[in-house]
């Protein structure tokens, strides 16, 4: 099947379009919604490309700052020059850690043992080396826990997208799927749905070997592995099985902490319009009885970065790109393959620059998807120019300079590509080739608005082909009255400065509380944190909890007849942890070390605020964390949109969060 075959799969696939359709406009909205909080977004964006655009120039100096501070924290850090070596790495590391739970009196019969275990949170690097199904060829069982990932994964597919994997599915499917394998009756329920597999993954959690991740980014000062999730799956592969290996792009590096929180403000608003994900992750020590090893992959992006794609390497992979696309929201990532068929790791406007960047020339025709039009550029929260790039894709300079050869042309469109330049180059001979064009248009469809051309050049069969305008664009607009211009563009100017005069609350309690409760959080104000938490959990009938030492008076408590501990057990309902800060304009917490199992195990999470540590934003509180094992920043329950962009809370982590603020 060559690629024109599988795109007009994909556009006469009824439930695909649907599914598609409702995929992109939420995402559409939620994005734009989200931006309106930051005014100064624009000056964030050129911000972070700045950022971007240093470390990758200056990147060989920033990863040997990067892994000699990972390796003082106590990480195991590997470099990994391909996928091959680094999934002979992961054997490696696999291999020494022999599963705690095989049968001591067997330890010495290989063929008796249980298969190794790895819990694998959502990772796209994994996906570009092909990781699961070497792991398998091997005997290891590997289960994705996020829960796109692990639909598809039922599915025996790839993802179709960077941020959304199950976005080509309706919850018709994913119910059909779910009474196939798990056995439950069929139901369209998407909380339904959502429960089974939490209860199906909570066991993996709970009896793997290995937790396995990707990485958001790396803070070169720090060593800091920031790992952004909504579900808690990834809070759950880094923190209870007793080794951890993270999968690291080699150019996912940030300086430090301060470029990290603006990273932030942009990344979660472009992939899934939230202000920050529900947890933002930040490792910086293996934890107590736990190993850690991260492993740092090549894999073409040295060569990419020595080539004329460099700038793609500035990508964060937060999919904005992708919604934006008007070939992508008809395609779905499973309609980008390779002259071999396989479909490629990365799809969309990104995808199809990265792909043949680092994987070669058999994904070089993916650049023939799309319009040039610009919406990917406009939606890029780092501003990479990704028409350009995939210009030069087309041109052949994918992984060298530019030769002229056109590898990702056919004949025909080189052809035409350069009549084109020679014509565009000369205002009066192009203006005139405008002229006739229109007038052939007119030839050809005299009657009718639109030409029907043959199918084989997919115009007339996907696209429609317009009649040229009477006028060029010089005649219709460049000529107008000057004056209408010069009042238009004052008009421009006048907004422009009053769309940036936004009123700031000055009550960061109150601006806190209402966005906890946007994000379905609960928030209570106190004088007296644990006579009012005894009350709740009286009204719930619960009497045990999983207490962070040190958060409430632990004699009321016993006065109260409720029982504590701060040793983890996943069947206890209730955490209590004390919040180190909170942040205002996202309604988010502050948890590190201690509480990080008591803010994640159990169903209901209570945190203790203190309304003197409610800071404004991210960028006031991200210093709290360098001295922390392990930290996360907590914005409200636990939430999904993997079946049919449905929103859904509670899915690995908790499904309720309280704030008890201490007035």
């Amino acid at each position: 099947m060559d690629f024109r075959a599988r795109i007009r799969i994909s556009l006469e696939n009824q439930s695909l379009q649907t599914a598609l359709d409702n995929n992109t406009e939420r995402r559409l909205k939620g994005r734009a919604a989200a931006f309106e909080s930051i005014p100064d977004w624009r000056e964030r964006r050129q911000r972070a490309r700045a950022i971007r655009a240093d470390v990758i120039e200056h990147l060989d100096e920033y990863l040997a700052q990067f892994i000699a501070k990972n390796e003082e924290n106590g990480v195991i850090v590997h470099r990994a020059k391909d996928a091959a070596e680094a999934i002979q790495i992961i054997l490696a590391i696999a291999d020494s850690n022999v599963s705690r739970r095989w049968n001591e009196n067997n330890a010495d019969d290989r063929s008796r043992r249980t298969p190794l275990l790895i819990a694998k949170s959502k990772s796209m690097v994994s996906e570009e080396i092909e990781l699961n199904h070497a792991l398998e060829k091997e005997g290891i069982r590997v289960v994705e826990t996020d829960l796109g990932e692990y639909i598809v994964q039922l599915r025996h597919e790839r993802p179709s997208h960077i941020i959304t994997p199950a976005a080509h599915l309706r919850k018709e499917q994913v119910a059909e799927l779910f009474q196939e394998k798990l056995g439950i009756p069929y139901t369209t329920d998407s909380p339904t749905l959502t429960a089974t597999a939490r209860k199906v993954l909570r066991e993996i959690f709970l009896t793997a070997d290995i937790g396995f991740s990707g990485v958001n980014f790396g803070v070169a000062e720090t060593g800091t592995v920031c790992i952004i999730t909504n579900e808690g799956n990834g809070r759950m592969v880094t923190t209870v099985p007793p080794v951890h290996i993270a999968l690291m792009g080699m150019e996912r590096i940030v300086p430090d902490l301060e470029n990290l929180s603006l990273m932030l403000s942009l990344l979660p608003r472009s992939a899934t319009g939230q202000k920050l994900t529900v947890y933002t992750q930040l490792l910086n020590k293996p934890l107590a009885d736990q190993t850690r090893h991260l492993i740092i992959l090549d894999n073409g992006r040295a060569r990419l970065r020595g080539s004329p794609l460099k700038e793609s390497l500035y990508c964060i992979r937060c999919g904005a790109c992708l919604n934006a696309c008007p070939v992508f929201r008809e395609l779905s990532g499973h309609a980008y393959i390779g002259r071999d068929n396989s479909i490629a790791p990365y799809p969309g406007p990104i995808g199809s620059v990265i792909s043949p960047g680092l994987l070669g020339e058999n994904y070089v025709q993916l650049a023939q998807a799309s319009s040039l039009c610009g919406a990917c550029k406009d939606a890029c929260p780092v501003d990479i120019d990704l028409p350009k790039l995939l210009t030069r894709v087309r041109a052949g300079q994918s992984t060298q300079p530019a030769s002229g050869d056109g590898k990702g042309l056919s004949p025909s469109t080189r052809f035409g590509l350069q009549l084109y330049a020679r014509l565009a180059i000369r205002p009066k001979l192009y203006a005139a080739s405008q002229k006739f064009a229109a007038l052939g248009t007119r030839l050809l469809s005299p009657r009718s608005q639109w030409i029907r051309l043959p199918a084989f050049t997919g115009w007339g069969y996907s696209k429609d082909f317009p009649r040229f305008a009477g006028k060029t664009f010089r005649e219709s607009f460049i000529k107008r009255d000057a004056r209408e211009s010069k009042v238009s563009r004052l008009s421009i100017v006048t907004l422009t400065a009053t769309s940036g005069d936004v009123a700031v609350q000055s009550n960061k309690v109150e601006q806190f509380a209402q966005e906890l409760t946007a994000l379905s959080g609960h928030v209570t104000l106190t004088k007296n944190p644990t006579q009012s938490i005894i009350e709740f959990l009286d009204a719930r009938g619960i009497n045990k909890i999983h207490l962070e030492p040190n958060t409430l008076d632990e004699s009321l408590l016993r006065k109260a007849d409720i029982e504590f501990t701060n040793t983890p057990d996943d069947q206890i309902l209730v955490g209590v942890t004390n919040a180190i800060c909170g942040l205002a304009d996202t309604g988010s917490v502050l948890e590190a070390d201690g509480a990080l199992l008591a803010s994640l195990l159990p169903e209901v999470h209570i945190a203790v605020l203190k309304s003197s540590a409610i800071l404004s934003s991210l960028s006031d509180a991200i210093k709290f964390v360098k001295d922390k094992s392990a930290a996360v920043f907590i914005s409200g329950p636990s939430r999904t949109a993997d079946i049919e962009m449905t929103l859904t809370i509670g899915v690995h982590g908790p499904k309720e969060i309280h704030v008890f603020v201490v007035e």
